[in-house]
């Protein structure tokens, strides 16, 4: 679950209590202006933007805009599309229906009947039995949150918006990880074996994910970060948590990585970062990092 959950919420402020932000303001240590960091979810619509007080406010002060990624060079680049395509397929002569039991199969067909009204037996989807097992549940985690938020766009995501903003208004854009590496972490990282029994997680709760994913985005537009906390917390426990390895993969040795790149970053010019929101909490999340390193932290509020 904590893959679905790879973007979501805010900081547990110095005295350990949650407060209902997402955009955050760093200043002093060798800052000349301040920078930003928000808190994204990948599944949120682009109109929530004007629903974050002091946001656009913000974004106009930064001389430059820092996502997870520079989507605009992945989006531009057709050698980093061919490359994205390459992670996401399976090896030459493996295909999903060699992965799975005859059983996991049927319940995976049985799913893509319920929400797609064919299944893998239909030439048209011939494509899907090449993905690898993350990949497919990626895009059937969109599929359900399609039925959920009406109007949501997958060529228009809130947290690729602000790069887009930048580009058009002639400002640096940067990532802070390379294409190669996020592409390795989300299909390469846990085994095709640990890939299969994560998409049978979906495919045999989807209700629970569809709940969950409601939840999610409504806490999320709420700006709640209680009960984001609480959801990022929420335990299965069987097989479907994500084990203690994992969550250093995807969360903390990233946030790492991030908080010793940004103070160089930030010192060139006024940075405005957008990353996922389940990056910035807690001890090892984000903005404790960076106040770590001398900086203070604060939320942004609206005429701020």
């Amino acid at each position: 679950m904590k893959r679905i959950l790879i973007s979501l919420l805010t900081l547990l402020t110095l005295t350990g209590t949650l407060r209902a932000q997402l955009l955050w303001k760093i200043e002093g240590n060798k800052l000349g202006s301040p920078s930003y960091v928000m808190g994204t979810y990948h599944l949120a619509k682009v109109a929530f933007v004007d629903s974050v007080p002091g946001l656009r406010d913000a974004l106009a002060a930064s001389e430059q805009v820092y996502g997870e990624l520079d989507m605009q060079a992945l989006l531009s680049n057709p050698d980093l599309a061919v490359q994205m395509q390459q992670y996401m397929m399976l090896p030459e002569g493996t295909t999903l229906d060699g992965l799975l039991t005859a059983q996991q199969l049927q319940r995976l067909n049985e799913f893509l009947r319920t929400h797609m009204g064919t299944d893998l037996e239909n030439p048209m989807l011939a494509q899907l039995k090449q993905m690898k097992p993350a990949a497919l549940q990626q895009q059937l985690t969109v599929l359900l949150c399609l039925k959920l938020e009406q109007g949501f766009n997958p060529q228009e995501q809130f947290d690729t918006y602000f790069q887009k903003v930048a580009v058009e208004q002639h400002k640096a854009v940067g990532g802070l990880e390379q294409p190669d590496f996020q592409f390795n972490l989300l299909f390469n990282q846990a085994s095709l074996e640990r890939q299969v029994e994560q998409l049978m997680c979906l495919v045999d709760d989807a209700d629970y994910t569809q709940q969950m994913l409601q939840r999610i985005i409504q806490a999320f537009y709420a700006q709640d970060m209680q009960a984001l906390w609480q959801l990022n917390n929420e335990k299965r426990h069987n097989q479907c948590d994500s084990t203690p390895a994992e969550e250093e993969a995807l969360i903390y040795n990233r946030n790492a990585n991030w908080a010793e790149a940004l103070p160089g970053i930030m010192e060139q010019k006024s940075t405005f970062v957008a990353v996922g929101a389940l990056h910035l909490p807690g001890p090892r999340g984000l903005l404790q990092l960076l106040r770590d390193k001398g900086y203070t932290v604060t939320p942004v509020t609206a005429g701020r």
